[in-house]
């Protein structure tokens, strides 16, 4: 039942049969379709989600009321309102599915159980957001560094599959552009 969290997480620390019997009572699985809603601005993000299966997204609403993609997760990525999640407070994002969506959640309340029962998994998690900084750091650094061509071409290189899964719209917004201009970028090749 949760074998894609179990496969990931071994890649990263060994987790026995033993351990992985400790976890699952404290773990969720969840069916969202496409365009539904795991967490809303001004609600409360209460769990950390694992996607077994299709893509998640991040995002707030800009001042001029535009959409502003944050972050995606596709299969074996974790996503979270890391903020609203360790601090329970308010979010200021949304996270929705752009496709339907397989996930596995960790709520907020079973997170100190889990370290206490399973403190390696502290490491995991540990190493888990070291990635995810060093990966927010780079994209901040080619929306600043490259220009708008530059970071769709280096982004369809390093993730061909989010150019063929996720809706245009949604792809230039997380990569500061309009769906226009992505359709111009797209048209020149």
């Amino acid at each position: 039942m949760y074998s894609a969290l179990y496969n990931h997480i071994n890649k990263f620390i060994d987790l026995s049969k033993d351990e992985q019997d400790l976890l699952a009572p404290l773990l969720k699985s969840l069916s969202v379709k496409k365009k539904a809603f795991l967490l809303e601005e001004g609600q409360t993000c209460r769990a950390n989600y694992f996607v077994a299966k299709g893509c998640l997204r991040l995002y707030f609403i800009d001042i001029k009321g535009a959409e502003q993609t944050t972050q995606f997760a596709i299969e074996n990525w974790w996503i979270t309102d890391l903020t609203s999640f360790l601090f329970q407070k308010s979010s200021e994002f949304y996270i929705q599915a752009a496709e339907s969506t397989e996930v596995i959640a960790i709520e907020q309340h079973h997170y100190d159980e889990m370290f206490h029962k399973l403190p390696k998994l502290e490491r995991y998690f540990r190493l888990i957001l070291q990635k995810n900084h060093q990966a927010s750091q780079m994209r901040i650094r080619y929306l600043y560094s490259q220009t708008a061509e530059e970071r769709y071409r280096h982004f369809n290189q390093m993730f061909p599959e989010f150019v063929q899964r996720v809706p245009q719209y949604m792809l230039a917004s997380y990569l500061g552009f309009t769906p226009e201009f992505l359709s111009k970028i797209r048209a020149k090749r």
